[in-house]
């Protein structure tokens, strides 16, 4: 068998080179594009919501995850990459948010809560909490949280509507889910 010329190798390398290239910026265009739109929708709501921070949590393991996104008012309001108080969140809670539970506290030290979920809040600096799940393809990927820091809030309905219709939109728009 004859080997192939240099001149079809040098013609072949580069085309293998630009094709792996190109599939390489497709990625990242695609990260980059679903970064953009998560970052997005939390800051609007946030600024919406006229709030400290908005954060996305994702359960990487049964009830276990992190915050992967936020938005926030100020740097030190920030808590992306934080993995929360796992002994607080439980099968108990997570049936609740697949049954499409939206957790309103207006004041979390007057509010009849776990001592366990309290003392996570407080080390979070949030003071008001409303909470709503992220459900895909009806599984609990994750929570959307909003959280006032500074003090008490009365959370209206027309914030938990618009943190329910941000959450059906980002597990709709597919920009939450890992690359294949």
């Amino acid at each position: 068998m004859s080997q192939p010329s240099d001149e079809f190798q040098n013609k072949v390398a580069p085309d293998a080179i630009s094709l792996g290239l190109r599939d390489v910026m497709a990625r990242l265009i695609s990260v980059q594009f679903r970064d953009e739109l998560v970052s997005e929708v939390t800051e609007n709501l946030r600024t919406q919501l006229n709030t400290d921070r908005v954060a996305l949590y994702y359960f990487y393991t049964r009830w276990k995850g992190q915050v992967t996104y936020e938005a926030i008012v100020n740097d030190r309001f920030s808590i992306l990459g934080e993995t929360g108080a796992d002994d607080c969140f439980n099968q108990e809670y997570a049936q609740l948010y697949l049954e499409g539970r939206c957790k309103a506290i207006s004041d979390i030290e007057s509010e009849p809560i776990d001592d366990c979920h309290r003392d996570f809040l407080r080390s979070i600096d949030v003071r008001a909490n409303l909470v709503v799940p992220v459900l895909v393809n009806d599984n609990l990927w994750g929570l959307l949280a909003a959280h006032h820091c500074r003090s008490p809030r009365l959370w209206t309905e027309a914030d938990i509507e618009a943190m329910q219709t941000a959450a059906k939109l980002l597990a709709n728009s597919e920009a939450i889910y890992p690359d294949d």
